[in-house]
């Protein structure tokens, strides 16, 4: 397929008229929190420091590296439009500011959001200046202290500790502009169906086509080879077609989309308006299909077994933000070089250009929402928004085959007992349903659990012996509590599910100048190769458990228990590691 640019923000939706506006901005703190009453969304008064954006103040790479609370801060840059963007609809895309924004430009409020994981847009272009010279403000609250804000691994203590790190404030993933005609395909989404040889796009349009002759021309190909040509008149706002795939068929599976062969189909759309060509945009998906029969996790309708790594995305110099896209393929391939076929992306709605290359590349992901830390009536209102709005973003990469709302109780802290809590997860895994019924979802990974498709448990027993007896049988798998916690609550017990172990391992081994803690100890080499084939062993052989997810794959500030160093140097030699993960 054809890749494009490597900092182009939504590379699963792909126009040529764009123009990144990362770089330096100017910037400062608002802890008094006067820059509303003083105008400063005016755009006119300057701002008394300068920050690299994408990178939140609290990172190296912002040139800043302030990591004290500022909950308040403010950001101006001044940017002409290209004149490729003349006559046009112009965009401004947000790919997430933590947690709550409001966008001026040239003084004229254009977007307000709430959430700090998820991007928003806005229409700017009755805001743009006659001159040419546009003044772009944007103010950014993230409540450092507030528990009841989905934040992740964020810590709401000034300093790291235990399994929190260094918060992020503000911007922190690319802000960018496009430019669209009135009329214009907004989005598509894509349900593959491996089963028909289909391939179901809904396609938005968004403009008024009222009394206008409107047509969409959909070209897919597949390895450079044309496969199929679709033109269809447009009479409202989503279109809906299917789409024969030939050539596709269930034995040699070529076309397929799997780890082992990541085969993808290209797209290009053409929208027409009174026979006129008004926008062109490039695509991709893959045809597969995530399943579950019989008790079995089905990866196109064959059993699959996951070997997934607990990836957190956190950079050193970065924080959230990786410092480029060669460092986000890098990810991706050290963890397939070390036998995984997959990754847990841990407390993150992570960069669509990671999506991107797991695409690409071939790595299955469980997307994972970041999530607060206590619950109330706020709490549930911004986690459901958000959630929401995380799966709609990324609900066309096929590398997603798994969606988990909550994390180990995070959010519900009290969910044993509470009836409130229980219906909180119980709200979320059919929401989740709702929005995308073709993957398996996870009510609340780890431990109590309410209704759920995958029996997901956490275990970080080090014992190669009580972990072979623990998951001998599927009666002892699921009547353990490996943190003594109840897999089960609120009524709800175990129902065939495929069981899976989605955190383990965690063996501590310093090889670089940090200093940190992990679930266990390794003393060499040789020991820390001993101990990952002691806790893993008794997973892959159990014949019980269908999949696992080990902790993890990066060091992570005071955490050293991953295989890889913070900077990504490995531990030992990456072909040990894929010699335990491939033994049987």
């Amino acid at each position: 397929m054809t890749s494009p640019r490597p900092d182009y923000p939504r590379p699963q939706f792909v126009r040529d008229a764009w123009e990144s506006l990362n770089g330096e901005w100017e910037f400062a703190f608002d802890d008094a929190r006067v820059g509303l009453s003083a105008k400063w969304q005016k755009g006119e008064t300057p701002l008394d420091k300068r920050i690299q954006v994408p990178f939140s103040f609290e990172s190296k790479l912002s040139g800043i590296g302030e990591t004290g609370f500022h909950d308040v801060v403010w950001y101006r840059k001044t940017w002409k439009a290209p004149a490729s963007f003349a006559g046009k609809r112009v965009l401004l895309h947000f790919g997430a500011v933590d947690y709550e924004s409001s966008v001026w430009v040239n003084g004229e409020l254009v977007a307000t959001h709430l959430g700090g994981h998820t991007p928003f847009s806005a229409d700017v272009t009755e805001a743009l200046s006659a001159s040419g010279d546009n003044v772009i403000v944007v103010r950014a609250e993230d409540r450092g202290k507030d528990l009841f804000q989905p934040r992740g691994k964020q810590f709401w203590e000034e300093k790291s500790r235990a399994i929190w790190y260094t918060r992020t404030t503000g911007i922190w993933q690319s802000v960018w502009a496009e430019s669209v005609s009135p009329i214009y395909l907004e989005k598509v989404k894509y349900a593959p169906d491996i089963d028909t040889n289909e391939i179901r796009i809904r396609a938005f349009v968004n403009g008024s086509i009222e009394g206008r002759d409107v047509m969409l021309r959909t070209v897919i190909t597949f390895k450079g080879e044309f496969v199929a040509e679709d033109l269809v008149r447009v009479r409202d706002a989503e279109e809906s077609r299917r789409v024969k795939l030939p050539g596709l068929n269930d034995h040699g599976m070529d076309r397929m989309w799997s780890p082992n062969r990541p085969n993808l189909y290209d797209v290009e759309y053409e929208l027409l308006v009174d026979g006129a060509s008004v926008d062109r945009a490039k695509s991709y998906f893959g045809m597969r299909k995530a399943s579950i029969e019989n008790g079995k996790f089905n990866l196109n309708n064959r059993p699959y077994f996951m070997k997934l790594v607990l990836d957190q995305g956190y950079f050193p110099d970065g924080n959230l933000t990786p410092p480029s896209d060669e460092a986000i393929k890098r990810d991706v391939e050290l963890t397939k070089a070390m036998g995984f076929n997959g990754a847990r992306k841990h407390q993150k709605v992570e960069d669509p250009r990671y999506l991107y290359w797991c695409d690409v590349l071939g790595l299955l992901v469980w997307g994972e929402m970041a999530n607060a830390c206590d619950f109330s009536e706020t709490y549930s209102r911004r986690m459901t928004a958000e959630w929401q709005e995380a799966v709609e973003r990324d609900y066309n990469h096929p590398c997603i085959v798994a969606w988990v709302p909550i994390n180990e109780s995070w959010g519900v802290p009290n969910i044993q007992i509470d009836e409130r809590q229980q219906q909180h997860a119980l709200a979320m895994y059919h929401l989740t349903k709702s929005l995308d019924p073709s993957r398996p979802v996870v009510s609340n990974d780890g431990w109590e659990l309410v209704k759920t498709d995958l029996f997901t448990i956490h275990d970080y027993e080090s014992r190669q012996e009580v972990l072979e007896q623990r998951y001998s049988t599927v009666e002892s798998a699921v009547n353990a509590m490996p943190a003594n916690r109840r897999l089960s609550v609120g009524g709800f017990e175990y129902e065939g599910q495929p069981i899976l172990v989605t955190e383990f391992g965690g063996i501590a081994f310093k090889k670089s100048d940090w200093e940190g803690w992990g679930y266990s100890g390794a003393s060499d080499d040789e020991d820390y190769l001993k101990r990952l084939r002691a806790v893993i062993q008794p997973l892959r052989r159990s014949g019980v458990v269908q999949g696992y997810c080990y902790t993890q794959l990066t060091d992570v500030e005071q955490e050293i228990n991953g295989l890889l160093t913070y900077d990504r140097t490995p531990k030992v030699p990456l072909e040990k590691i894929k010699e335990i993960l491939d033994a049987r």
